[in-house]
């Protein structure tokens, strides 16, 4: 499955990779886990409820989140990364 990072979360990436190293590669580890499976894994994957009903989040670690989605179906089927630092 193909993963798109958002313009936003290229840029929590980028200042993950300059500012906490560590969490950058936590991040970048939950990204290929979520192309397995998107549902299931590292980081306690939780739907989230209300407007961003159909998003999910991983944990990054206690203070940091990393938001997505998955888009289309079949071979076209995507996961989309909104956010990679913070809290939604």
């Amino acid at each position: 499955m193909n993963v798109e990072l958002t313009p936003q979360a290229l840029d929590d990436l980028a200042w993950l990779v300059r500012h906490e190293t560590r969490l950058a590669k936590r991040a970048l580890q939950l990204i290929e886990d979520i192309r397995r499976n998107p549902f299931d894994g590292l980081g306690k994957p939780e739907p989230l409820k209300g407007e961003l009903s159909g998003w999910w989040s991983r944990r990054i670690d206690s203070k940091h989140r990393l938001v997505y989605r998955v888009v289309g179906a079949g071979d076209g089927q995507r996961v989309e990364v909104v956010q990679c630092r913070r809290h939604y």
